[in-house]
């Protein structure tokens, strides 16, 4: 951890050329009467999905704080957004939480206007996506792996590798996987491929699937375009993947527990894994944004989602790990220590957690590919190119 803190600061530092700076609200005043946030999907529900489901009906009305919301699908999305204005709220995932604070987007968090504070994990308290040299650009929300999720008619078992969505083959139910596989629709899914190539390609020397240098990159770019050719859809919006797996005919895809809870919920005949390369994943921070309207009511908001019935009903709706241990085993809510582990909370060291590229890594100084490229390369492929 030490180490990746490091690379974090030699990150924001090299893009930057600037040091963290500190606090801007240094105590709370009236709320202002509303919080605009952007936000993954199913991140911020009010019951309107599910009415078991609804962490920000009582906040609204102990606070005077009205919860609008913006989801973005894709971190490129949110750091977009988050450029635009407007918003005061991001939760933000380690591809997009370092460049927002590059980009001088967002603020670093006063820890002692928010009591909760103390509840959150030890593991990410001072992870390197949302803390820079000490200083904390963020409240931890949540975090998970991104699974493998499959139909269960056509595979009986588990898979037990993501060659099922990276290479040309025939499925158990004997039918090709061209056509009935998805990838998804963000520059990050390189990392994905690239996790792959740790397994399968040893020689190419990838210790970091975020930290490429030319030949290992161009590998991980050819096991894309050869994706290209089995891709039916390359998905970003959580809910059309969903109708996709019940309706078009997909059987196989990278995803989040969201998905597969939703349509488990439905009845459909899914399940999901992580395959024997294992996995990236997200730990996502509530971050503020520099120019916030409504810091009052940010932090407010930022302390109700360390609440420990939240966590522990969050964690259960989308199928991830709580970022305040004690909602697992406190009763506050639905998750117990039995769906917590089944969330994978003791394979936090297993996971790849999603940082952004940059060109100064461990590797050395301009050894490895940048973000930039990753975005522009990643668009040629979908295209075909």
């Amino acid at each position: 951890m030490n180490r990746l803190k490091l690379l974090a600061t030699t990150a924001l530092c090299a893009l930057t050329g600037l040091t963290p700076a500190v606090a801007q609200v240094t105590a709370l005043g009236e709320p202002e009467g509303q919080v605009n946030i952007v936000a993954w999907p199913g991140y911020i529900e009010r019951g309107e999905t599910d009415k078991g489901f609804d962490w920000v009906t009582k906040f609204e009305a102990s606070s005077g704080c009205k919860v609008n919301v913006k989801t973005a699908n894709t971190s490129d999305e949110m750091v977009a957004l988050m450029n635009e204005g407007g918003f005061d709220l991001v939760t933000a995932s380690g591809d997009a939480s370092l460049r927002l604070v590059a980009g001088d987007r967002v603020q670093p968090i006063n820890t002692d206007l928010i009591p909760s504070w103390k509840n959150v994990d030890e593991r990410l308290q001072n992870a390197p996506w949302h803390t820079v040299d000490g200083v904390h650009y963020g409240v931890p929300y949540m975090w998970g792996p991104n699974v493998l999720m499959y139909n269960t008619e056509v595979f009986k078992e588990a898979p037990k590798s993501w060659s099922v969505v990276f290479e040309e083959q025939n499925l158990p139910d004997g039918k090709s996987n061209k056509g009935r596989v998805q990838a998804y629709d963000g520059p990050i899914h390189i990392a994905d491929a690239a996790q792959y190539l740790m397994a399968h390609r040893p020689e190419l020397g990838i210790t970091s699937p975020y930290e490429l240098n030319e030949d290992q990159y161009k590998a991980a770019l050819d096991l894309l375009r050869a994706q290209r050719n089995l891709v039916s859809r390359y998905w970003h919006d959580a809910f059309i993947q969903i109708d996709d797996f019940k309706n078009e005919g997909v059987v196989a895809s990278g995803s989040w527990p969201f998905q597969v809870n939703l349509l488990k919920a439905d009845g459909q005949p899914i399940a999901s894994t992580i395959p024997e390369e294992g996995a990236t994943g997200w730990a996502d921070t509530t971050m503020m944004h520099v120019d916030a309207k409504n810091p009052t009511c940010s932090y407010l908001w930022m302390e109700h989602t360390l609440s420990s019935n939240l966590q522990s009903d969050l964690a259960v709706w989308f199928g991830a790990n709580p970022s305040v241990p004690a909602a697992c085993t406190d009763g506050s809510g639905m998750s117990t220590a039995e769906s917590c582990s089944a969330n994978g909370m003791d394979d936090f060291d297993k996971i790849r957690f999603w940082t952004t590229p940059v060109s100064n890594c461990s590797q050395g100084e301009g050894a490895c590919v940048p973000y930039y490229r990753w975005v522009s390369d990643y668009i040629g492929v979908i295209g075909g190119r």
